[in-house]
């Protein structure tokens, strides 16, 4: 598996990002032709703006039931490592915390985890700037 670092850490699912978006945008874009150029301009257009739900319901669909269930995975992994390390909860300071800045934070690994959460709250790092703090950045390999 390849090393995971800042640069690199976004992941695309081929089938979905590479074949039926692209398919997809094809027939919108030859539907939106189709009732621009040619006579039966209402069949068309409703074909196009099926299209256009189609492409909607299937990003939204793909992305919010996952990412929930990834999202509520990645808080309780945040507890129980936090726990784990410190001995003290997550759970006494994570309402300060958003959610970009608890994702991040998952990327660091065990020995600078404490002090990034500490700098976090304490300077309001933003998950970016977390990220770029990392040393040695520690991959999530099985994210969706």
């Amino acid at each position: 598996m390849k090393l995971q670092t800042l640069k690199n850490h976004i992941r695309f699912y081929p089938p979905h990002h590479f074949v039926y978006y692209p398919v997809l945008m094809l027939f919108l874009a030859s539907s939106i032709y189709f009732a621009l150029t040619t006579n039966d301009k209402l069949i068309w257009s409703f074909i196009s703006i099926a299209f256009i739900f189609l492409f909607c319901l299937a990003y939204m669909l793909r992305q919010h039931y996952a990412l929930t269930l990834q999202n509520r995975i990645i808080r309780l992994e945040m507890r129980y490592l936090y726990f784990s390390l410190t001995g003290k909860r997550f759970e006494e300071f994570e309402y300060k915390l958003n959610d970009d800045q608890i994702f991040a934070l998952r990327f660091a690994p065990d020995n600078e985890l404490a002090a990034l959460v500490e700098d976090t709250l304490k300077n309001s790092l933003t998950g970016t700037a977390i990220k770029k703090a990392i040393i040695h950045w520690k991959g999530d390999y099985h994210r969706v």
